[in-house]
């Protein structure tokens, strides 16, 4: 996740008796004696390396271990929560009702940090605990004014500390929409070393895909090493441009006119391509309208500017999609 970039504090001195209640849960636990559901188990480990494109040999086999990064995971609740007593505090419930009663009613995650201490394996039994650690000064975002809530999670195997999960939302007040006069942009893509060469290709009207040195498998989002040999080594595929539909979301909320075309801010489908290349891409699919679109869909490759300075890879619907 990013971080909480543009935040300002608001202004330096200004009286917040609101933050001084706030602080006085620094310190209390936010979860006590949490227990991992199931044990870390090989088929969940498999699910995630799936959904990852991580196909790492250390994740695979009778030896194998889980990706550092499932350590979350392994600790949450899901749709029915953990037993009575456990996972979240009433402390932590505490904090975040001042917080709603004093207006700031929305939340958004900001950031992560992770920190491994040692290999969870198949039939390790997870528990944790975790302590509000820190409450910011009320700042000021593009969402809305509101406090950074920054918990840490330490979370044992089998007894020994694993690792140390810190997790951090923004509670806020929504601050009001400007009028929009103008049409609505798309977010720009964050362009660094990594992925610079994609967006390169893009503006040459190219679909570039990386291939390891060492192994060449191909891998797509573009990656600094590579996930099945771990070469640091690589050059580029162009991609040949055909596709199929894999898997499709259709956004009804929040409204957001910059992806649909009619302006009036959807709904519309957002879909998982699977290149011939066997890659897979997130894109919008073009030709059909949101319901028409479904897993299996022949699509194509072509590129649409959606304003002077943007253009993108999009999915136009084969012929009879």
């Amino acid at each position: 996740m990013s971080g909480p970039e543009g935040a300002q504090e608001v202004r330096a001195g200004a009286p917040d008796p609101l933050h001084d209640r706030l602080t006085s849960y620094a310190g209390r636990p936010a979860a006590t004696a949490g227990t991992g559901k199931d044990p870390v188990n090989a088929p969940m480990i498999r699910h995630w390396c799936e959904a990852m494109g991580d196909t790492s040999p250390a994740y695979q086999g009778p030896d194998a271990v889980a990706p550092p990064t499932m350590l979350q995971a392994w600790t949450m609740g899901g749709l029915t929560g953990h037993p009575h007593r456990t996972g979240r505090s009433a402390a932590y419930d505490e904090l975040l009702g001042l917080l709603d009663g004093a207006g700031y009613t929305a939340v958004v995650a900001t950031d992560c940090e992770q920190e491994y201490l040692r290999p969870l394996r198949p039939g390790d039994l997870i528990t944790f605990d975790a302590v509000i650690e820190s409450v910011s000064r009320r700042k000021t975002t593009k969402l809305g004014t509101g406090y950074f809530v920054t918990t840490r999670m330490d979370v044992r195997a089998d007894g020994e500390p694993a690792g140390t999960h810190r997790f951090r939302i923004l509670k806020y007040r929504p601050g009001r929409r400007p009028t929009q006069r103008n049409a609505p942009l798309r977010p720009r893509p964050v362009i660094n070393r990594d992925n610079a060469g994609f967006w390169a290709g893009v503006a040459e009207h190219r679909l570039l895909i990386q291939r390891c040195s060492d192994c060449a498998t191909l891998r797509f989002p573009w990656l600094p090493g590579c996930n099945a040999c771990a070469g640091q080594e690589w050059d580029t595929v162009e991609a040949s441009g055909e596709g199929t539909v894999f898997s499709h979301v259709v956004m009804h909320h929040p409204s957001f006119p910059a992806f649909d075309p009619s302006g009036e801010g959807g709904p519309y489908a957002v879909a998982l391509i699977e290149l011939a290349e066997g890659v897979r891409i997130v894109g919008n699919v073009v030709g059909v309208p949101y319901d028409k679109v479904r897993v299996g869909l022949p699509v194509r490759l072509e590129f649409l500017r959606t304003d002077p300075d943007l253009e993108l890879p999009v999915f136009r619907a084969g012929e009879g999609g």
